[in-house]
This record gives structure tokens, sequence and C-alpha cells, in this order.
């Protein structure tokens, strides 16, 4: 990995890790409203980033009073869910498409989550997906217009080196 994709992947991480805490009280319960989910909107651009998302979700978790499970899960959950989005972007043209599928894919796999809520609280599963999809759609749908503001001053295509 080159010094400059490394050190915007550090940059992410810091950024995701940041917002995360700022607002923590409503990033880790059932009703979720974690603002640095709107992030995993940059793989549209660039899959490295995905490095740099990962790592911020690692470290924002070890916060997490959920402990070990949301290691587990919240790593598992974002792994999956910007897996499938990078694969699935070679079918999908344009970004704002993209990011409305990215959108969907996020707002559907937070059924992990709600297992691991499940597991750990003993909440009903499909109330807990339900509000966690909820949180998570608001967050990854009012991200959308951001990045793509962001996107038309930074750039985040040329940003990380291919």
């Amino acid at each position: 990995m080159k010094t400059k994709s490394l050190a915007i992947s550090g940059i992410i991480a810091a950024l995701y890790v940041a917002v995360t805490l700022l607002i923590a009280p409503f990033g880790f319960t059932a009703i979720q409203f974690r603002i640095s989910e709107m992030f995993n909107h940059l793989v549209v651009f660039n899959k490295k980033y995905m490095i740099g998302i990962v790592v911020g979700v690692i470290i924002a978790n070890f916060f997490s009073p959920l402990g070990v499970y949301d290691l587990a899960f919240g790593v598992g959950q974002s792994v999956l869910a910007l897996t499938i989005t990078i694969i699935s972007s070679r079918f999908i043209k344009g970004q704002l498409a993209k990011m409305i599928f990215n959108t969907i894919v996020f707002t559907v796999t937070m059924f992990l989550i709600a297992i691991e809520l499940h597991l750990l609280y003993d909440l009903p599963f499909l109330y807990t997906w339900f509000t966690c999809a909820v949180g998570e759609l608001a967050v990854m749908a009012v991200g959308i217009p951001v990045m793509m503001g962001l996107n038309k001053r930074i750039n985040f295509n040329k940003l990380i080196e291919d």
C-alpha cells in the first residue's frame, strides 16, 4: 500500500471513530443512529476506502458497551455490506445508483446487529432489526447528498491511489 493511500485510510478511520464517539450513546443501542456510517458511501468512489472504514469500525467498537460481540457482529456487518456493494458496483451505473444500493444493503444487513442485541439483551429480533434498520436507513440516506457534495470539493475518486 502506498504511503498516501495508507495516510488517507488512517484519516478515514480516525474520522469514523471521532464521529462515532461524538454521539456514542446513540451508536450502540437498539435504536442506532451512528452518523459515521455515512462514510460507508466512500466505497462507491473507490473500493480501497474499505480499509479505512473497517479499521474505523474496529477501533470504534472497542469502546462499545457490547464488548467483543460488537467487534464480531459490528465489524462483520460492515465487511459483509461493503463487500456486497463493491462487488455489485461492477453492475450498477452511476454514483447515485450505487449509493442508493449501498444504503439498501447496509439497511438490510442490520439483521446482524439485531441478532447481536437479541443474543445479548434478549430483545425481540424483528423489532430490533426494524429499529436498527430505520436508523441506518436515515443516516445512509442523509449521507448520500453529504458525500456527493463533499465529492464535488474533494474528488474522492482521485484522492486515494489505485
